[in-house]
């Protein structure tokens, strides 16, 4: 009798264990790829001064398996930063991909874009982008990488066109944090990840580590000009919205851009 008592106990507490792992398997989700390695189906471009879907001089374009910005048929940079978005909305998820700068920098870009991008997160929809309109209204998880050989500039930082967030248990008002990452060379790749929970709590990592964390992105501040003044309602909590793959006079190439949904 205890044998049977005995496998019977044991046999509820597979049970209970199997459905748990069950339950945080179906919370987790699973990974998806948001590019096919072939073509940019399933992404929106926007750049200043065009409107919404409007590829300028083919600046996102596929190259050996990446998604590449590349500015081979531009004369002048004009002010054209945009970015590259995916068409699907997104709220708590964890989010992999890899990038490398290329060599490629436009002299008439900002200085400060030199190695420099970045990509966005809980952006607007990019069918209300203003044609005029600099920068979306969103978080970037900003991708640097050495300027002058000894001086540190890490990469995986935080900046802020358009909204606010709270670090260190108080509201910030810099439009960019600089995370913990050590400085990385311009021709090597690099993965970064973001893991966003609503507008809970946000946590970048690069290669692995993590860098930098802030909690309660809000739409705010400034930086953003020619928006939709009907869409930049300060105080409004950003619980989801578009990713974003940025172009501002820096060439770079993304690849292994991953995605699971979090509960």
């Amino acid at each position: 009798m205890k044998t049977v008592k005995t496998c019977l106990t044991v046999l509820i507490i597979v049970i209970a264990i199997s459905c748990g792992s069950k339950k945080v398997k179906s919370d987790k989700g699973e990974w998806r790829s948001l590019f096919n390695g072939k073509d940019l189906s399933g992404w929106t471009p926007k750049l200043n001064h065009h409107v919404t879907g409007d590829n300028y001089a083919n600046t996102f374009r596929v190259t050996n398996g990446t998604i590449a910005v590349n500015y081979d048929d531009y004369t002048t940079f004009d002010k054209r930063n945009g970015h590259l978005f995916y068409n699907e909305p997104f709220s708590s998820y964890h989010l992999k991909f890899e990038y490398k700068f290329t060599d490629q920098w436009l002299k008439d870009a900002p200085k400060f874009t030199y190695r420099n991008s970045g990509i966005m997160f809980h952006s607007q929809d990019p069918k209300t982008i203003l044609k005029e309109q600099d920068w979306p209204i969103s978080i970037e998880y900003q991708i640097l990488a050495e300027e002058k050989e000894g001086e540190p500039r890490p990469t995986g930082n935080m900046c802020s066109p358009g909204t606010d967030i709270v670090f260190k248990g108080k509201e910030d008002a810099r439009h960019c944090i600089r995370s913990t990452s050590k400085t990385f060379k311009w021709d090597q790749w690099v993965q970064g990840e973001l893991i966003v929970y609503r507008d809970s709590l946000i946590i970048h990592k690069v290669n692995g580590v993590k860098v930098l964390e802030y909690t309660k992105p809000k739409i705010g501040g400034g930086v953003v000009h020619g928006y939709n003044p009907e869409l930049k309602i300060d105080g409004t909590p950003l619980t989801s919205g578009y990713i974003g793959l940025q172009a501002e006079g820096q060439g770079i190439a993304f690849k292994n851009i991953m995605i699971k949904e979090l509960e």
